[in-house]
């Protein structure tokens, strides 16, 4: 037997507790390119890029937003830290039975807001307005198990619960 994820099922997003519903139905989750240098040399055939174990480039995340509205301006404030989490259920199919289950999902990220974008003002439609974050933490948790989780601040980054920088902590 083996569990066949099938999509996400339902979903909430909240800042610091507070359920938002201006937010719109499709939130695209940063991309991760890891910080490398190009490395050759005598025994090696040709270059390569050598990574730098959980340093990444600047990761950014967009929130789009229906309509410009009052929840939106709660993340465009730089003085604090923008609190995001993603609730959702994950539908799953079990291979023996076919039947149908729901794992929990959660994404925490925090960051700061570093542009907005307005939208568009058209008669009977939403603005399409959304802000950019750049990301300093990010977790991402299924079904209870932390299956991702970078702090650029704190020297964390752990992956399937497994902390990959912790012999590199001790020496440091």
């Amino acid at each position: 037997m083996y569990i066949i994820p099938e999509k996400i099922h339902l979903f909430n997003v909240y800042h610091e507790g507070y359920k938002l519903i201006g937010i719109s139905d499709e939130i695209t989750l940063p991309d991760f390119e890891a910080i490398t240098d190009s490395m050759a040399g005598p025994g090696m055939l040709g270059e390569m890029e050598s990574v730098a174990m959980g340093q990444f480039a600047s990761i950014e995340m967009e929130i789009p937003f229906r309509q410009m509205y009052s929840d939106m301006f709660l993340f465009i404030d730089q003085t604090t830290a923008l609190d995001l989490t993603i609730r959702g259920s994950i539908q799953v199919m079990d291979s023996d039975t076919t039947g149908l289950d729901f794992v929990p999902m959660r994404i925490v990220t925090r960051g700061r807001c570093k542009g907005i974008t307005g939208g568009k003002a058209k008669q009977g439609t939403g603005t399409a307005s959304s802000i950019k974050l750049e990301v300093y933490y990010i977790l991402i948790e299924i079904n209870g198990v932390t299956e991702l989780e970078l702090d650029k601040l704190n020297f964390v980054y752990k992956v399937h619960g497994k902390d990959l920088l912790e012999k590199v902590g001790k020496m440091c």
